[in-house]
């Protein structure tokens, strides 16, 4: 693309050459000529006079320090995303429908779907507009899929899930498996059906081996807009509000309740049945025990790594914290009865 026709798209200003042809995106430090980057943070305003990118979008306080061609804008790393889908080079998850792929006769497919080999699409499935399935993607009865929704290979979506429109699935994640219940008899595990599924709206993007279990009677509702990372557990009747975000290794047991706009770092864990508010910032490794209410607020927990014999100190005076706890009482108790003398 050339860059006044990049510029054009993000409704963005060109100071120097808008004729120059831009081939991909690159980092900032290591790119070369024929490739666009950008600068976010004016930190490292020193970096754009060594630059050897044809074009470096920039705030407007930033401009001046660029040697070559920019484009200005007002948030240069969602520029950077937006460009970057303009000249995405990711090939199909499939194209056409492959001859090994088993299509059960009551499905119902779109236009333009594609279906990679060996993939099974099962009874009564509902596949919309230019959806593309990859190979070995299991999708079971009944289940529907939203027009434009990538699945990318070994995706097992189960019977009566719902997932919506544009949304992206990557390689071996799990959509309406079985959530963890069971009774006990005597000893004797006793599994529950879980008869909910898993409703997924439009927009959503879910990570590699990510797992969402379907509800045990409800069901499990990843709102629109949330984006999901790699090996995160969602367990049965889980409810995750629109466009919040969920980094990786992240667990959430069963009846969580996220609201909107919530960041949650990697490897969080929530215990179940607690409700999250809206606009929560969750930091990684953060183990959440009780219910958050409080709009917007943030919340961090663990520690932080130490050497091997700061910690091994740490441990052991933790291990006395309940003494030391008492301890303090007394004391408490010893400094009011002196001042009521």
């Amino acid at each position: 693309m050339l860059v006044k026709d990049i510029a054009q798209k993000l409704d963005a200003t060109v100071v120097g050459d808008g004729e120059l042809n831009i081939e991909r995106v690159a980092n900032l430090k290591t790119a070369h000529s024929g490739e666009i980057s950008f600068l976010s943070d004016s930190r490292y305003r020193s970096v754009l006079a060594e630059t050897q990118a044809s074009c470096v979008m920039v705030k407007p306080e930033d401009q001046s320090h660029v040697t070559g061609t920019a484009i200005v804008v007002p948030d240069p790393y969602l520029a950077f995303a937006r460009v970057a889908q303009m000249l995405d080079t990711t090939p199909p998850v499939a194209e056409g429908i492959a001859p090994s792929a088993v299509i059960h006769p009551s499905a119902q497919l779109g236009a333009n779907v594609a279906i990679g080999p060996n993939a099974v699409i099962g009874a009564q499935v509902e596949l919309g507009d230019n959806v593309q399935i990859g190979a070995n993607c299991v999708i079971g009865p009944k289940a529907k899929i939203g027009a434009y929704t990538k699945l990318y290979p070994l995706v097992s979506v189960y019977h009566d899930c719902v997932i919506g429109a544009h949304c992206l699935v990557q390689s071996s994640a799990v959509i309406g498996s079985d959530g963890f219940g069971y009774a006990n008899d005597k000893g004797t595990w006793v599994k529950i059906p879980q008869t909910g599924h898993v409703e997924i709206g439009d927009y959503v993007e879910i990570g590699a081996c990510t797992c969402i279990d379907r509800g045990a009677l409800d069901n499990t509702i990843i709102e629109s807009n949330v984006i999901i990372d790699n090996l995160c557990q969602i367990a049965h009747n889980v409810k995750i509000g629109f466009g919040t975000a969920v980094a990786g290794g992240t667990t959430f047991a069963g009846s969580v309740t996220i609201g909107k706009y919530c960041i949650i770092g990697g490897t969080s864990v929530f215990n179940g049945h607690i409700t999250i508010a809206d606009q929560v910032k969750i930091s990684g490794m953060c183990m959440v025990m009780r219910s958050i209410s409080e709009v917007g607020s943030t919340y961090s927990s663990g520690i932080p790594a130490q050497t091997n014999a700061e910690w091994r100190k740490t441990a052991a005076r933790v291990l006395h914290i309940n003494d030391m706890y008492h301890r303090l009482l007394d004391l408490e108790k010893q400094v009011q009865e002196l001042k009521q003398r």
